[in-house]
């Protein structure tokens, strides 16, 4: 599967589209990266999410620079044999990465199919 920079980025896009104005609009300082390759550390990773979910917010949030979601391009591509399987995953991993910055952990997202 092959794909160059512009084009992955034009898949996250649409993946973000494609979630509920309801639900994107509730979305709060965070923002949504995309880089080549994850950490060495844990080289097979789709996405992270970095920062304070919506849910562990309290009034001590204020002045901090945004959450950030990471949609790592490498692994996503190497993981899928056609363009339909990618756009798939990519919309999988950002919408898994968007729940993690609602508050919604592993466990209930496996159970929804997004693990």
């Amino acid at each position: 599967m092959e794909i160059d920079e512009a084009g992955f980025e034009e898949l996250v896009a649409l993946a973000l589209d494609g979630v509920p104005a309801e639900l994107a609009g509730l979305m709060d300082n965070v923002v949504v990266l995309v880089e080549p390759e994850p950490p060495d550390e844990d080289p097979d990773l789709l996405g992270l999410y970095d920062g304070v979910p919506l849910t562990e917010r309290d009034s001590n949030y204020t002045f901090l620079p945004p959450d950030r979601i990471f949609i790592y391009r490498g692994p996503l591509i190497r993981m899928c044999e056609s363009a339909d399987q990618l756009v798939d995953e990519v919309r999988i991993t950002v919408v898994h990465e968007i729940a993690h910055h609602f508050g919604i952990d592993d466990r209930a997202l496996h159970d929804l199919g997004y693990a």
